[in-house]
């Protein structure tokens, strides 16, 4: 067997190319921009083929607790059994790492290949924050990057066979979410809000993005609803509640569960340990797990998904 010497392949492909006279990546070792990023696509299309439903977790704004939300939900889809993995879009911000007490980087083979952070034996890891030196590094990127690293986030990563994909998006509706739903459109969004006006106003503009992008909207979660007392556990309307259901209400979103604010919260990210897996009983453990099991029920009775299972 000839082995090819250096630029000798992507010279070839060029003298069949109607577009080589043209073209800036002529004789490049590379190969042309467009052949790369359907070798890219390709290897996209085949990792989410092997998902069966993509979450989609995001916020009009920052501070409602979307990625406590999304760390909890997937730990808890794991504990129902599924096979799940994080995907932390989230390029400037990465958080999900830390509430999960992991640390350290990504391994990647001789080919490339990168296998995500295990927790435990059903959840499965990949965040920016894993590919830094220093996790306290800034990440400077602007559009072009982030599409990037999305797209090798997915393309790049052995997921495997999964049950479940949560996706933890930045806040607002910027070039990562976009990059999410033109690579997986067939991904179902969970929108996170807060009780106040000034969350539900920014949740509306997030829904506007959601429908002119003809996003899959799967439903609604009202966090921090109301404040649970750590002394006698009773509930206090600290921040109101009910905001979020009236807005699902009002958009024809499905609501799909409370989760109170708790102290208990704060342990829990401080030690690494989503809530929903923690010993103690508490009633925002009770929420997240049955937010949990109505996404379950949600995802898998979504038209939507059905529509691209893998057979």
């Amino acid at each position: 067997m000839k082995i090819k010497k250096k630029g000798e392949e992507s010279q070839s492909a060029c003298g069949s190319c109607s577009k080589a006279s043209a073209c800036s990546s002529k004789g490049s070792p590379s190969g042309c921009a467009d052949e790369k990023t359907a070798r890219q696509n390709a290897r996209i299309s085949t990792a989410l083929s092997r998902i069966t439903y993509k979450l989609f977790v995001m916020s009009g704004k920052g501070g409602v607790g979307k990625s406590s939300v999304a760390v909890n939900l997937a730990a808890a889809l794991a504990a129902m059994g599924n096979k799940v993995g994080i995907l932390d879009v989230d390029l400037h911000g990465p958080s999900v790492p830390r509430m999960l007490g992991l640390s350290g980087n990504l391994e990647a083979s001789a080919m490339g290949e990168v296998s995500p952070k295990a927790y435990g034996e059903n959840l499965f890891v990949v965040s920016m924050e894993s590919l830094l030196k220093d996790p306290d590094q800034a990440v400077l990127w602007r559009g072009p990057m982030k599409t990037s690293a999305i797209r090798q986030f997915i393309s790049d990563v052995q997921w495997g066979d999964l049950d479940y994909l949560v996706i933890d998006s930045p806040p607002g509706t910027g070039d990562e979410h976009m990059t999410v739903l033109r690579t997986i459109p067939d991904a179902l969004c969970v929108v996170v809000t807060t009780p106040q006006e000034v969350s539900l106003a920014d949740v509306r503009k997030a829904i506007n993005f959601l429908q002119y992008a003809k996003a899959n909207i799967l439903g609604m979660v009202e966090n921090m609803s109301g404040l649970i007392c750590p002394h006698c556990t009773k509930e206090i309307a600290l921040f109101k509640k009910g905001g979020g259901e009236e807005l699902a209400k009002k958009y024809g979103i499905e609501f799909l569960g409370a989760v109170p604010l708790d102290p208990v919260t704060v342990v829990a990210g401080d030690v690494g340990r989503p809530v929903v897996l923690m010993d103690e009983p508490s009633p925002v453990k009770e929420a997240l797990k049955s937010l949990a099991a109505n996404i379950d029920r949600a995802a898998k009775s979504s038209i939507e998904a059905h529509a691209t299972l893998r057979n």
